[in-house]
């Protein structure tokens, strides 16, 4: 059997963005991913489904010993399997990647190693200060601290290392950053030397404390600062009030609750994530294809028999063409049907498919149809069909038959009750008051959100959430259970959502 190969990878020190693009191509491609407990969860999705991963490391629940860690890199390897080692920060900078390259070559295993983002270059860019700046020392020093997991100081000269001017940074616990502090103060390091401690860099987390290095400990304590942390000394620390940009985004830090699905999430979350935001994906709803595809098949195989096709949804969209296109059809069926969409996002969803759409509604609602349908075209006697979801709200068929219209309604795809997963656990957090917001982006989301959290404690536990509601219909769904919304846009989009929530955040308390 030919063997396998092993890359070590640069995960960088927690923004699962900041992997390398020739990072991230080895790990979509690997067999197995054996990965440092301190990497991004959200990284380890971009794994193949059935790829292995094994969580090592002295942060891992069943930590193994470095020597059980390369033993295992190279055991996977003359299996013939492609490993990815995702190491936090970089592999060869105060890591244990030389170790485990050095134990690769000894026995004889294929690998290669993929530099990363060093916790110390991360760290105090994401805070806004530059380690190097004309006229702020012409060195950087960097020292190890708790990357082993120790609060054992490193071995050098104090003195020295008091003396050099410039930049120094330092990855510390809490014990550390006293010693730290105190052995730079003996050995001549000046007090008033402004320093830096960020922790939980580069994360939605982050907390940075500014201050000298004579009082950066108090400062850190009276914060409630959580440790490891980075420890960034010099004057290049001054420039943080004028480069900050990570943690001054409108929505940092703001722990927001998503109940989308998990397909549909992917958008929400990552403009939340531009903003600044955590967002905590909790899906109180799964998509699902009907149970039967006969009415559905039925009416794509008489496609070209109708006036109009109404989308109310992007899965609609998908499913619908998904339909048409695993038959002996295609899009050129759709020739001479008229297709109506509500919402720009359904309209963008026809477009990935070659489909201009023929009306989209000004207002982004079922009620609002009619109306637009009225302006382009007398209804009576025309002839529409619905492909949207089993639980979908009668309001339009009725306007349009009401209006002289024969509809046919098929069901395209279900929304299901989604099984609530072990983590997150949304029910604890917001017990504990941690959570800032909750998104509901359709009725069906709010009635599976309270069935999982249980009605009565989901009542009393909203109340004092900020209830963000994509549209009146989701905001109706709300108030029947009691909810009251804070936050709904005027534009009923997820761009629209996301805005209003920023709005609100931005008003003085």
């Amino acid at each position: 059997m030919p063997l396998g190969r092993v890359s070590l990878i640069g995960a960088g020190p927690g923004d699962p963005g900041l992997i390398t693009v020739r990072g991230l191509r080895l790990l979509e491609a690997a067999d197995v991913v054996v990965y440092d407990h301190r990497v991004h969860a959200r990284l380890l999705r971009s794994a193949r489904k059935d790829a292995e991963l094994i969580d090592v490391g002295p942060a891992a629940p069943r930590p193994l010993e470095q020597e059980a860690i390369s033993l295992l890199l190279a055991e996977k390897a003359r299996e013939g399997r492609t490993v990815a080692r995702l190491k936090w920060g970089d592999p060869f900078v105060f890591g244990t990647g030389g170790k485990e390259a050095i134990f690769l070559h000894e026995q004889g295993i294929p690998f290669e190693v993929v530099p990363g983002i060093p916790a110390a270059v991360a760290a105090s860019g994401y805070a806004g200060v530059p380690l190097t700046y004309p006229g702020g020392g012409d060195v950087v020093t960097l020292v190890r601290g708790h990357e082993s997991e120790t609060e054992a100081l490193p071995d050098v000269s104090w003195s020295r290392l008091a003396g050099v001017r410039g930049a120094i940074a330092v990855y510390v616990g809490p014990r550390q950053l006293h010693d730290f502090a105190s052995h730079l103060l003996k050995g001549g390091r000046d007090p008033e030397d402004t320093a830096v401690l960020i922790s939980a860099a580069t994360t939605p987390d982050q907390t940075t404390v500014s201050g000298t290095l004579g009082d950066i400990e108090r400062r850190a304590k009276e914060a409630g600062v959580s440790f490891p942390a980075m420890l960034v000394i010099g004057a290049v620390v001054g420039l943080r009030d004028h480069l900050r940009w990570f943690d001054d985004r409108p929505l940092f830090g703001r722990r927001i609750v998503v109940t989308r699905s998990r397909e549909q999430a992917s958008e929400l979350v990552e403009r939340l994530e531009e903003l600044g935001a955590n967002p905590i994906l909790a899906p109180s709803i799964r998509i699902e294809p009907p149970e039967t595809f006969l009415a559905l098949d039925r009416a794509v195989a008489e496609v070209s028999t109708f006036d109009w096709i109404i989308f109310t949804s992007a899965n609609g969209v998908d499913h619908f063409m998904a339909r048409l296109l695993a038959g002996t059809g295609d899009v050129r069926d759709l020739k001479g049907v008229r297709l109506c969409t509500i919402g720009p996002s359904t309209a963008g969803r026809l477009e990935r498919y070659g489909v201009k759409v023929d009306l989209m509604p000004s207002e982004y609602r079922a009620e609002a149809v009619l109306d637009a349908l009225a302006a382009h075209t007398d209804v009576t006697g025309k002839r529409f069909l619905l492909p949207r979801a089993d639980l979908a709200r009668e309001v339009l068929p009725e306007q349009l038959r009401a209006a002289g219209a024969e509809v046919v309604e098929v069901t395209a795809y279900r929304t299901v009750l989604a099984e609530p997963g072990s983590e997150p656990d949304v029910y604890r957090m917001l017990l504990d008051r941690r959570v800032d917001a909750i998104m509901f982006t359709s009725a069906s989301t709010v009635r599976n959100f309270v069935q999982i959290i249980g009605a009565d404690p989901a009542t009393d536990l909203l109340r004092t959430t900020v209830i963000a509601c994509i549209g009146p219909v989701t905001a109706e769904a709300a108030q029947q259970l009691g909810i009251s919304t804070t936050v709904m846009p005027s534009a009923y989009t997820i761009p629209g959502l996301v805005d209003a929530l920023v709005e609100h955040f931005r008003q003085p308390v």
